[in-house]
């Protein structure tokens, strides 16, 4: 239900509402909006191909127990594969 909702979704929305509405309605519990802006980064590294690099999370959160976490974790986790360059 949620990548169906999804594309729908980012047909009539712009890109960052289409993240902030899947990372809150898509999730439980819901990924913070603090968030959105680690996210951007992991779908435009993935759209890069640079899978590996490490991207700084926001104050308080980390990832196993670091600041920053792979590209390729943050699009598993929050499920952004709906947001890459090869799933439109």
């Amino acid at each position: 239900m949620g990548r169906l909702s999804l594309d729908g979704f980012r047909e009539v929305a712009d890109d960052d509402t289409a993240l902030r509405w899947h990372l809150q309605s898509n999730h439980y519990p819901p990924i913070p909006s603090v968030m959105i802006e680690p996210c951007k980064v992991a779908i435009a590294n993935a759209n890069a191909g640079e899978w590996h690099a490490e991207i700084q999370l926001p104050d308080g959160i980390l990832w196993r127990g670091n600041t920053t976490c792979p590209t390729h974790a943050l699009i598993e986790h929050a499920h952004l594969d709906g947001f890459l360059d090869d799933n439109e």
